[in-house]
């Protein structure tokens, strides 16, 4: 093996980041290096510890035992090293160039993204904020993976080293076209299930909010339609008799913007509400910090949704 002593502690980063992406490309790219340069610090590291660490396979490569022994307490070292770095490295939201990569909620972007990029468009004019999607399902892989530094969605209790900040409270709406049967009079169950419903499910899931309450009270709806984006919404409800239901801000917005009536929910639910998700290791990264305050701010500002009435 090795002695620490003449290792350059500096292949340390790149072999964290292969055994992270588990592919040479998406690696370099992630360093901001060149694909022969990673390629040439993995064969030093190899040389160095006298073993191939990743072997190459379809579509990426794969650890050895000894890569795989390392790949944790290599992360933790250089977690703790960006951590105490970051605790004395100064901050100015003015001067700064820092990416922050977020995964958020298609709900949580179109809420939460335009007010944000408007502040730092005062306060951290030279400042990126890169979004991905994220919800429940991949949330947490993705954090692990370290590709973005906070989730916001409605998410479930992170593992313990994650710290999770409550954001907004969200009730539901129902948007429907004008002249719909239910765009006028009361919103009884027996009226709201019977027309087709209208669900919006990035990862294609037939199974909504509404779903379970609605079976409960014995009036199961059927869908009309699942769509992965929120843009195709108000066509479709402008050219059909389906229904939808969803976040209670996200509705008024569609109503406001695209002429559509917006509705009471008659369905009895726990309001959900989003969650700002990250890894305890950021705590204490000014800019981390700068940024959550930030997200706190436009989550307050952002407001309560105004009622509909029946």
């Amino acid at each position: 093996m090795a002695d620490l002593q003449n290792l350059d502690l500096n292949l340390l980063r790149v072999f964290d980041a292969v055994a992270r992406e588990r592919h040479v490309t998406r690696a370099a790219e992630k360093l901001n290096l060149s694909q022969p340069a990673v390629s040439n610090a993995l064969s030093r590291l190899r040389a160095a510890l006298k073993d191939e660490l990743f072997l190459r396979r379809p579509g990426g490569v794969e650890p050895t035992a000894l890569a795989l022994s390392l790949e944790g307490p290599v992360a933790q070292v250089l977690d703790t090293l960006r951590t105490t770095l970051a605790d004395h490295a100064p901050f100015d939201p003015a001067t700064t160039d820092r990416v922050f990569t977020l995964a958020m909620s298609e709900y949580a972007e179109s809420v939460l993204v335009p007010p944000l990029l408007e502040l730092m468009a005062k306060d951290a004019p030279r400042a990126l904020v890169a979004v991905r999607h994220a919800d429940r399902t991949n949330a947490m892989e993705i954090l692990e993976a370290g590709t973005a530094e906070m989730a916001i969605a409605v998410l479930p209790e992170p593992p313990a080293l994650y710290t999770r900040v409550r954001l907004l409270p969200e009730g539901f709406l129902t948007l429907v076209r004008p002249g719909h049967p239910l765009a006028e009079g009361p919103m009884t169950l027996e009226r709201f299930t019977a027309f087709p419903h209208l669900l919006h499910s990035a990862n294609g899931s037939r199974d909504g909010a509404l779903d379970g309450p609605l079976t409960e009270a014995g009036h199961p709806r059927r869908l009309g339609a699942v769509v992965a984006h929120l843009g195709a919404v108000p066509d479709i409800l402008m050219r059909t008799d389906m229904v939808m239901s969803l976040s209670g801000r996200l509705a008024q917005r569609l109503a406001e913007t695209h002429g559509l009536v917006l509705r009471p929910c008659p369905v009895e639910l726990n309001h959900t509400r989003l969650s700002l998700v990250f890894h305890r290791r950021f705590e204490a990264d000014p800019g981390h910090a700068w940024l959550r305050r930030l997200l706190l701010s436009v989550a307050r500002e952002v407001g309560p949704v105004p009622g509909v009435g029946a």
